[in-house]
């Protein structure tokens, strides 16, 4: 019976052994071609955690790729991101034919540089794989070329710049995808705006429901798992497309159901607090009139 269990893999040495590639020429930092790795159709699929970040430039790929409960068919030029500690699969049933190029570094490569910090805000990390990154032609040639200009520079020799030149080198190209994320939310115009017709669905049958009376107000983690998308992506792309967080959109929510409830019902307020999942009718007041810029009396008094 096949473990569950993730095989965990510490270095990127050990990377290399596994997918049966030549040993790297840095320890701590690694362009691979994907051409260069072609696995047997009868390995089994296994699970996979890296202790350091892979950002992957994937075309062709005749495989599927897990991403916890997550499944893509990579069949156009895309980018994933991947951090320490996350765990994901890959699955083929033949010999693995793609192409295009992975960056492997190790958080140590980046110690004493203002990315050992900087590199942890960038959000698309915490993404799904069915949340890559999609790319024209002339923008995967770009990223492609600062990748290959990053192998350059560790093979050539070491002096007190490389480091340095690698580093900015990586930061340009993250700083590249963090564009393209923000141009892609925009341009998937249909797919993003089938997420907020979803969420709006969602959000109105749950304040429908007795859940909110229950449960409380959803989070901003049960909305994404509910959109199956990752919290991180669907509070990028709302602030994006709409000006507005995750919680913003409860929120607005929360408050048109209190305006309904507050004009239309004669309910107390502490009553329609408990209904609407708080604790205390004085949180609730505070949120109300933080909206409203009225108390949550002053507003039912405006009918009057």
């Amino acid at each position: 019976m096949k473990s569950t269990k993730p095989l965990r893999i510490k270095s990127i040495s050990e990377y290399h052994r596994l997918m049966k590639l030549d040993q790297p020429a840095h320890p701590l930092i690694s362009v691979i071609s994907f051409e260069d790795i072609k696995r047997l159709a009868d390995d089994s699929p296994q699970s996979l955690t890296l202790d350091f970040y892979s950002i992957a430039l994937k075309r062709n790929f005749n495989g599927k790729i897990r991403y916890g409960q997550q499944e893509y068919d990579f069949d156009e030029g895309v980018m994933i991101f991947i951090s320490p500690g996350q765990v994901f699969s890959i699955e083929a049933y033949e010999e693995l034919k793609h192409v295009g190029w992975l960056l492997l570094i190790h958080p140590d490569y980046l110690w004493n540089t203002p990315l050992a910090k900087s590199i942890k805000q960038y959000e698309y990390f915490s993404y799904s794989v069915n949340e890559a990154l999609h790319l024209s032609e002339k923008e995967e040639a770009m990223l492609a070329g600062i990748m290959q200009n990053i192998e350059r520079e560790y093979h050539a020799t070491i002096d007190q710049f490389s480091q340095s030149v690698i580093a900015a080198q990586l930061e340009l190209l993250l700083t590249y995808a963090d564009r393209f994320y923000h141009r892609q939310f925009i341009t998937r115009k249909i797919t993003n705006h089938k997420i907020l017709n979803r969420l709006e669905d969602l959000l109105t049958g749950y304040f429908q429901s007795d859940t909110l009376t229950t449960n409380g107000l959803p989070t901003g983690s049960y909305i994404a798992e509910a959109l199956n998308v990752s919290p991180n992506y669907l509070s990028v792309m709302l602030k994006v497309l709409t000006g507005q967080s995750t919680q913003q959109h409860i929120h607005d929510k929360l408050i048109d159901k209190a305006k309904e409830k507050l004009s239309g019902t004669d309910l107390s307020v502490s009553e329609i607090a408990y209904e609407l999942g708080f604790e205390h009718s004085q949180s609730f007041s505070k949120l109300f009139k933080s909206k409203t810029n009225l108390s949550p009396l002053e507003f039912r008094q405006s009918f009057n």
